[in-house]
């Protein structure tokens, strides 16, 4: 099949799978434009009309009916700019923030009620194929959309999830790997040094895309732990990103050298630690995860 035939087909069973051909969205009398108007204003109010049609790419004439519609309906209001009164600011009135909670619950519920016939396995593959879409359509653009922050609560449970699911999709490992995982990550947060560690969580488009620590090993000696991308990430350049972080925080906190511990199949990780500099200390073969392996010993000297 030809890519624009297969892409057709695609749109015609996804808008019919998830139901915005029918004539309320989520069993509400909003149509799919109406209810983007209402989403968009619940996530970032106030907005002007020029703002909501470039970030929709909605014509002008054509929002400015569906606004009209809505505000008749008594869904959006309207007031002068402060500094401008020849511009609005429109914003959900509180039967538009009602409106927007039924939308919301009745949507969660239509996707939750989708998904749940589905294996934990197929779900993952669905996310991943539509961030592939998402990143292939919006090119450079979805690099651009990569946040680096520090670790808040709940991200040691997704690091050690990611970890533990990812691999054994990936390469076999079983749960022993997340074991493992689990106890780097308690040690990090009960023994955590704010002036000497770090652990960075990447962000692709609002979501949980990638991870790295950094730890004290002894007063001149940190460890690289924990690399991760996920598969919808990967080609962005996030890998090296996370590495390079890492070096620059291990030099600026003055320790002499940054050593890491990998596995000798894990070819992707290898390459960026040896572009980064990184050089193969030592090799040991062991019998982890259900495998025998060969772990590897890299250092890179800061100084």
């Amino acid at each position: 099949m030809q890519p624009v035939e297969a892409v057709r087909r695609f749109n015609r069973f996804y808008t019919r799978r998830i139901g915005v051909l029918r004539g309320g969205l989520a069993g509400t009398p909003y149509s799919l434009p109406e209810a983007r108007l209402i989403y968009e204003l619940a996530q970032a109010e106030p907005a002007t009309a020029t703002a909501l049609g470039a970030g929709l790419d909605l014509d002008l004439g054509y929002l400015s009916r569906l606004l009209q519609g809505l505000r008749r309906r008594g869904l959006v209001r309207a007031r002068p700019a402060p500094r401008d009164a020849r511009r609005s600011l429109l914003s959900l009135s509180a039967k538009g923030r009602k409106a927007f909670a039924a939308l919301d619950s009745r949507s969660r519920g239509e996707m939750s009620a989708m998904l749940a016939p589905l294996p934990r396995s197929h779900r993952q593959r669905m996310v991943e194929a539509m961030h592939t879409i998402e990143s292939v359509l919006e090119g450079e653009k979805a690099e651009s959309k990569i946040v680096l922050r520090a670790h808040r609560p709940g991200d040691m449970g997704w690091v050690v999830h990611r970890h533990g699911a990812l691999y054994a999709q990936e390469y076999g490992w079983d749960e022993r790997f997340e074991a493992l995982v689990a106890g780097i990550a308690k040690d990090f947060i009960d023994n955590f040094d704010p002036g000497r560690e770090r652990c960075w969580i990447a962000e692709l488009n609002g979501d949980p895309a990638g991870s790295v620590f950094l730890v004290k090993e002894t007063k001149t000696t940190a460890k690289l732990r924990l690399l991760l991308v996920e598969p919808q990430a990967r080609g962005l350049g996030l890998g090296t990103r996370l590495v390079g972080e890492c070096i620059a925080f291990a030099r600026e906190k003055g320790y002499r050298k940054l050593a890491l511990w990998t596995q000798s199949n894990l070819d992707a990780a290898r390459a960026i630690y040896r572009k980064q500099g990184f050089r193969l200390a030592k090799t040991e073969p062991h019998a982890s995860f259900g495998y025998d392996l060969v772990g590897e010993y890299w250092e890179l000297k800061l100084t």
